[in-house]
């Protein structure tokens, strides 16, 4: 059924900080060993999600031409050591400050990921489309031991997503046209711009992105082709 209704889809490519992984509780997780407890019951919850509101604005910025394009692993960075500044948090030495940076590098992929790839894969070519320095990318899918069958990230086009450059760029390396390829996302910006290009777009929802307490839009909507609860869903649907 699914496969009628997408008889020319050849390859999906997704978003990864988000959709396919867990960077904040990651992040969480880091801080706390890194930290040794010596900031006693510091809520390291609230400051993961500070260091990630830093970080949208300074793409942002980018996207708007009031800064040239930065790495993504230098804007955290800049923002990590502002955010020490302002939460007198001055007991990080340069060496674990590098090693918290380095975190958002080895973000875990959510449990249902892993499998839902392997299932996806069999049918279609896989790849990342991320904001997210190629490097990072690198990283995060051998940490975390995701299959892709290509990495592609926004550094590539000079730019950060939704530029339509970004996704441009893959479907140009794919050797694909917009209507053989998916953009999946848990990200609504995300799919909107890859769908005015003419790209099939899957929602996927992860309410634990921002974590238990946060604000996530995990509403289904008709704009996209598929509506999943996760990378599971996501196969069933696909027929994989």
């Amino acid at each position: 059924m699914t496969l009628a209704k997408f008889p020319a889809l050849k390859a999906l490519i997704f978003d990864v900080q988000g959709t396919a992984t867990d960077f904040r509780g990651t992040l969480i997780d880091e801080a706390i060993r890194l930290g040794r407890g010596r900031e006693g019951h510091f809520d390291w919850g609230s400051f993961v999600d500070d260091w990630r509101g830093l970080y949208r604005p300074a793409l942002d910025e980018v996207l708007a031409g009031t800064r040239p394009w930065t790495s993504v692993d230098l804007i955290y960075r800049e923002a990590l050591d502002q955010l020490l500044t302002q939460k007198k948090l001055a007991f990080f030495s340069e060496g674990e400050r590098a090693e918290l940076n380095f975190g958002w590098q080895k973000i875990r992929p959510w449990p249902d990921v892993i499998e839902g790839l392997r299932r996806i894969k069999k049918n279609y070519k896989i790849a990342t489309l991320s904001n997210a320095d190629v490097s990072a990318v690198v990283n995060i899918s051998k940490y975390g031991d995701l299959p892709w069958d290509a990495v592609f990230a926004a550094e590539m086009a000079g730019t950060f997503k939704p530029d339509p450059r970004t996704y441009g760029l893959a479907l140009k390396y794919l050797g694909l046209l917009p209507s053989e390829v998916m953009m999946v996302a848990c990200h609504k910006y995300d799919l909107k711009a890859a769908k005015d290009l003419g790209l099939h777009t899957a929602f996927v929802a992860r309410p634990l992105e921002f974590g238990a307490n946060g604000k996530v839009d995990t509403s289904f909507g008709q704009a996209f082709d598929i509506n999943a609860h996760d990378f599971g869903d996501l196969a069933a649907q696909l027929g994989c």
